[in-house]
């Protein structure tokens, strides 16, 4: 059973935890849709099954998946994936999921966003994004959660927080006209600390450059560590990505944290710039209502977003000179954890990277 909660998590004594916190399950949608992966969804559905196995390794996942999917997707994850039936309109779970929060005696509980795939009438990327909506209502159902249930658009891969207080948020996503227009700056921070349990919200002015997602967080600049962040970055000054990251660069120096630290910043410089090529565009269904493909769009390609496991981090990876540096970094940055990489193009040209959700719990518990 899940009872819906007429609270938050803040006044509850819930907060939300770091990804490198201990997780005791994570949750994949199985990619299908043909006007978004290309061929059927059938590269994509390889590249999200080796991301499965590696995560397998060190915490149980769950994939859910449509009725017309659900026996290929059997037959292609491994035996010990569990497997839900579970109507979506697209797999980027940690965008329509629910955001897990936890008090300090180990308790979960779901927070229920809603979600407008990527910003409604306005600006989002299809219609009609119901099933999604509803999913994160399910996930807690299945997982025996509570949940809150807010009247508040927002998508997980929109923030990023340190687990001690501090929220990583963007101008250009939170504040565009398609999610809370309604709301002011000042208000929209009010309701993210009530229901993430935050302390202080740190907003940067834009993403990654030419994200659909309207510059989502989790593909620019996530903390890494208490008080150490990573963020896209380019030496071109020529590309239009420079002056995003140099922007985010000048307000992440001019901070602290909720705990007052000054914050150490890790540039992880972008892969590409990484285009559709004919090929690629060709293989994806052209539809009335959702974004098209087209040869030589610039995709938002960042090694930033990754998922942290309880014992290794999956980072997607591009054939790319700058392959080598961002491994090297995240060996760094997340020692003892195994890096494990993946091929990152056809989760890329699907609209975003690796996207999981976290059931967490306290570190220790």
């Amino acid at each position: 059973m899940s009872t819906t909660i007429d609270s938050t998590p803040k006044a509850d004594g819930y907060r939300m935890p770091a990804e490198w916190e201990d997780h005791s399950g994570c949750w994949l949608i199985w990619p299908e849709r043909p006007d978004n992966w290309r061929l059927g969804g059938k590269p994509a559905q390889a590249a999200f099954t080796t991301v499965v196995a590696a995560i397998a390794e060190t915490e149980p996942v769950t994939v859910a998946v449509s009725a017309a999917q659900y026996d290929n997707a059997r037959q292609h994850l491994p035996a010990g994936v569990r497997v839900v039936e579970m109507s979506n309109d697209d797999s980027w779970i940690r965008d329509c999921g629910p955001t897990f929060v936890v008090n300090a005696a180990g308790d979960v509980r779901g927070v229920d966003w809603i979600f407008n795939a990527w910003g409604g009438l306005v600006d989002g990327l299809y219609f009609p994004w119901a099933a999604d909506d509803a999913i994160a209502r399910k996930v807690c159902e299945i997982e025996g959660v509570d949940r809150y249930r807010t009247d508040f658009v927002l998508e997980g891969g929109s923030i990023d927080v340190d687990g001690e207080g501090t929220l990583l948020v963007t101008e250009e996503c939170l504040l565009s006209a398609g999610r809370n227009p309604e709301l002011s700056k000042d208000e929209i921070t009010e309701r993210l600390c009530n229901y993430l349990g935050v302390l202080k919200v740190i907003w940067l002015p834009e993403g990654v450059y030419l994200d659909e997602t309207n510059g989502h967080v989790d593909n620019f600049c996530r903390f890494t560590s208490p008080g150490h962040v990573m963020l896209t970055w380019t030496d071109d000054e020529n590309d239009p990505q420079y002056a995003r990251s140099l922007a985010a660069l000048k307000i992440l120096e001019a901070t602290t944290d909720a705990q007052g630290r000054k914050l150490e910043i890790t540039k992880i410089h972008q892969p590409g710039p990484i285009t559709i090529t004919a090929e690629e565009s060709a293989g994806v269904d052209a539809v009335d209502g959702t974004l098209p493909r087209e040869p030589g769009d610039r995709l938002a390609g960042s090694y930033v977003n990754s998922y942290i496991g309880n014992d290794l981090v999956i980072l997607p990876i591009f054939n790319d000179p700058h392959d080598a540096a961002a491994i090297a970094a995240y060996t760094e940055l997340f020692a003892p954890r195994r890096i494990v990489t993946v091929p990152g193009q056809e989760i890329l040209l699907g609209g975003g990277n690796v996207h999981c959700i976290t059931q967490q719990r306290p570190s220790g518990k």
